[in-house]
């Protein structure tokens, strides 16, 4: 498997291959039926697939003030479409160049001179080049012209919603919703980050908790306790432990920094200070209360431990 960063970086003799295209930001359940159908494809025909997706997101570019905060860092992103099917992914760098492409002369350079695709595959709403004025119809016909044929996968979704997407995932995490995020996701919504010293109050009343920042523009769940897993990331062997996790800025302490805290149950051993990690979260306890006194607080967070362990069926 191969991560091109630019145009400069894929071989000359890459030879036919099958090609998706898409920003896939989240790589969602939607996105991966369309890799998948791509896979399919490239399988039959006896060619590599290669995903194509973009950095930044092109909005950032053309729309800044209404570009989403990402739902993936890029190197993520690339790791679930390798898990996918993808046999190799090209992150082409998006700029106010590339937003003035003309869609004729973004197949032109991509799809057919650099990938020499025989097929490419993509939802119905594929949109691209200057002024998102290229469609499927007009990648259909431009096929037609330079030998590949374009395959369309419609959206799939389930009994909540009738199509997963990127900005539907972004809602249900600001909800609170992460189980409806995780269903659409495939997966258990993610957080990174590296840990950073608290004022240890949960340590000093027998919770201590591992301590990421919300940064400015990131998508967190909204504000209150889950039920999920922290994972270490800075080791050979990532470690991962389930953990009770508290959304926000701790409001009976008066707090204003937002953060995400997590309690790895029942351990009070563990030295994460600068450590890397990543918080799954996979059920929501209760929203972000303020408590009258400690006390209260500390009866609260453990009841927040047990039903933890009930939504992990720990």
């Amino acid at each position: 498997m191969s991560v091109w960063r630019s145009v400069d970086e894929v071989p000359t003799d890459l030879g036919r291959t099958a090609v998706t295209i898409g920003v896939f930001d989240g790589v969602h359940r939607g996105h991966q039926e369309v890799v998948s159908t791509a896979v399919t494809s490239a399988r039959r025909l006896g060619v590599p697939l290669v995903a194509v997706t973009f950095d930044p997101n092109p909005v950032v570019v053309v729309r800044p003030e209404a570009a989403p905060p990402p739902l993936l860092s890029v190197p993520a992103r690339v790791a679930l479409l390798t898990q996918a099917g993808a046999d190799h992914v090209l992150v082409l760098p998006f700029d106010r160049e590339r937003s003035k492409q003309s869609a004729e002369d973004f197949v032109d350079e991509i799809v057919v001179a650099l990938l020499h695709a025989m097929v490419v595959v993509v939802g119905p709403d594929f949109r691209f080049g200057h002024r998102a004025a290229g469609d499927v119809a007009l990648l259909e016909r431009m096929g037609k012209e330079r030998d590949f044929v374009v395959e369309t996968v419609e959206p799939v979704g389930d009994r909540h919603v009738a199509r997963w997407s990127s900005t539907y995932v972004r809602q249900r995490v600001a909800d609170g919703d992460v189980a409806a995020a995780a269903e659409a996701l495939g997966r258990p919504f993610r957080v990174e980050g590296v840990v950073v010293r608290g004022h240890e109050r949960g340590r000093a009343m027998g919770f201590p908790t591992a301590n990421v920042p919300a940064r400015e523009g990131e998508l967190v769940p909204a504000d209150g306790v889950y039920a999920g897993w922290l994972t270490r990331l800075d080791v050979d062997e990532p470690e991962r432990w389930p953990a009770a996790i508290s959304v926000g800025t701790n409001p009976t302490f008066d707090g204003v920094e937002r953060a995400v805290e997590s309690y790895v149950l029942d351990r009070d051993d563990l030295e994460l200070y600068g450590a890397a990690v990543a918080v799954d979260f996979v059920a929501r306890i209760r929203s972000q209360q303020r408590f009258d006194s400690v006390q209260d607080l500390v009866a609260r967070m453990h009841r927040d431990v047990e039903e933890t362990r009930t939504a992990l069926a720990l």
